[in-house]
């Protein structure tokens, strides 16, 4: 029989190290689960990655369960087109999404021939590939992958179907406080260009940073606790993948 000091001590420390990483991950790095392909070719189902709360500041989105202790935002900073953010979707105040920083506030948006405008200047892009495929939920799409290159000099790739839904658009003028955020696989992701249900988020909205992938692997192979698959499923060659 164990002493009742032995269980006591045990408890304290139980209790000492669940407060340790509460305070953790609501103050320095959580880590994330991309479920979707709405941000391929970057980030793939399955992918692991660390976000990092202090990038932009601190709001109760911020702490799990997003507990109604403050509001408004403190040390904010405010994020820099192009960087990727998981933010709790404005629909519900819940579910997390992860999608790229376009629109700032006060920023006007459009699409035009398939070409993204900002402020109305387009947006310069790179054809890469005419021959790739990726994942739309899980039936796989053919598409061009563009590199795309911001005026602050960020680049990244993003993909469009052969023939893309994402041609023309009305103008999106991004309110004050909010941002407009994009998915890269541009055909294939509820992003704010979805009003009713994504729309602008509002800068209380973001969880963190996207910074890197710590793991990754590919269920439709085989699940982590198939260790004889792990040659295949365990996609070793991204593992701390910073993310761009």
């Amino acid at each position: 029989m164990f002493s009742r000091n032995f269980i006591i001590d045990n408890l304290t420390t139980l209790f000492y190290a669940l407060i340790i990483a509460v305070f953790i991950r609501s103050i320095f790095i959580q880590p994330f689960y991309i479920p979707s392909s709405s941000m391929e070719p970057n980030l793939l189902v399955g992918d692991r990655l660390f976000v990092t709360k202090y990038s932009y500041g601190y709001s109760k989105h911020s702490f799990p369960f997003s507990p109604p202790i403050f509001k408004g935002r403190f040390f904010f900073k405010e994020p820099k087109r192009g960087d990727v953010v998981v933010f709790k979707t404005p629909a519900d105040n819940r579910t997390d999404y992860i999608k790229r920083v376009m629109g700032l506030p006060g920023d006007r948006i459009q699409f035009i021939d398939g070409e993204l405008y900002i402020n109305n200047n387009v947006i310069f892009r790179n054809l890469k590939s005419e021959t790739d495929v990726v994942f739309c939920g899980k039936a796989p799409i053919s598409v061009f992958t563009f590199q795309e290159e911001l005026s602050n000099g960020k680049k990244y790739n993003i993909t469009n179907l052969k023939k893309s839904s994402n041609q023309n658009s009305d103008p999106y003028t991004v309110p004050d406080d909010h941002y407009f955020y994009l998915g890269d696989n541009r055909d294939c992701s509820k992003d704010s260009r979805f009003l009713s249900s994504v729309g602008y988020v509002h800068k209380d909205n973001i969880v963190g940073k996207a910074r890197f992938i710590f793991f990754s692997s590919d269920k439709t192979i085989g699940s982590i606790f198939f260790f004889w698959k792990w040659n295949k499923s365990i996609r070793f060659d991204r593992f701390f993948k910073k993310i761009n």
